[in-house]
């Protein structure tokens, strides 16, 4: 029997390795935004960062990964699907803004309340075609939204994009944390670059006496990070505009709020992301 058999399949993928390969060396950098569990506002995160990183002149890819439950596309208010451009086969994605392009299943699901019920091939072969058929074209940052857990995307994204970097988010208290040291374990474990830890949710500021409500505990995600030697890239209030924001599609309305405690505490993250040594946190 000989071993060295090529079948169309391995043909195939090896066709398609070549083309991920070709793209994403278009890419200064590949952010992976994941939680240990879900609800700790990471999509908003995700999209936030993306946004303000294109507002500040950066060209940004947001690709959303989250399959069976896709917001980015809700959180940014897309209202249209894939450019398709004008040389035949060429798919492009959809054009926020001069600075930024979205993909997301959410784009091509027609009725956006449909169950996306994949297995893991499935699930594999979709986010390999979203760095293989899609022209990004050059671009500063990719920024990806993966949802909670050590699963399948996340690990799809480790495998195929090498020399991401993770921007873990969670909120303060311990229930989040624990499930948090638990990615970044992963992270070890599959050789994936840390950036450093978002802590999100990090207080309330009442509207009475502007003192702070630490409505999920304080700290936590700071104490944790130092305990598990990586970098705590900053410390995020709850905001209510915020959550009206994401609920409207109007991401980008919110960003022109400077008065904003909210948009303050983004830019020490932005800032942590843009001046950071990309290989911190490794394993």
């Amino acid at each position: 029997m000989n071993d060295n058999v090529t079948t169309p399949a391995d043909l195939e993928r090896s066709q398609q390795d070549k083309m991920i390969e070709a793209n994403l060396a278009k890419v200064s950098r590949k952010l992976l935004v994941m939680s240990g569990k879900g609800g700790v506002g990471k999509s908003t995160v995700a999209s936030y960062v993306a946004l303000l990183l294109a507002r500040r002149g950066k060209k940004v890819g947001l690709l959303d990964v989250d399959l069976h439950g896709p917001t980015v596309a809700k959180l940014m208010d897309v209202r249209g699907g894939f450019d398709m451009g004008e040389a035949e086969g060429v798919v492009r994605p959809y054009r926020f803004s001069e600075n930024l392009g979205i993909v997301s299943l959410d784009m091509v699901l027609g009725d956006k309340d449909t169950a996306v019920i994949w297995r893991g091939p499935m699930k594999i072969g979709a986010i390999r075609q979203f760095i293989s058929d899609i022209e990004w074209g050059t671009l500063d940052f990719l920024v990806v939204d993966s949802p909670p857990g050590t699963g399948d995307e996340p690990l799809t994204v480790a495998q195929t994009i090498p020399d991401a970097e993770a921007l873990i988010v969670t909120t303060p208290q311990e229930i989040s944390l624990a499930d948090v040291r638990k990615s970044i374990n992963f992270c070890r474990q599959v050789g994936l670059k840390i950036l450093g830890v978002v802590e999100n949710m990090s207080g309330f500021a009442c509207p009475h006496c502007g003192g702070a409500v630490p409505l999920f505990g304080a700290g936590g995600g700071a104490q944790m990070a130092a305990q598990m030697n990586v970098p705590i890239l900053g410390q995020l209030p709850i905001d209510p505009e915020m959550v009206d924001a994401g609920d409207r599609g109007d991401l980008k309305g919110l960003a022109d709020r400077t008065d904003l405690q909210i948009n303050e505490a983004y830019d020490g993250v932005l800032e942590a992301i843009l001046h950071s040594d990309s290989a911190s946190g490794n394993a």
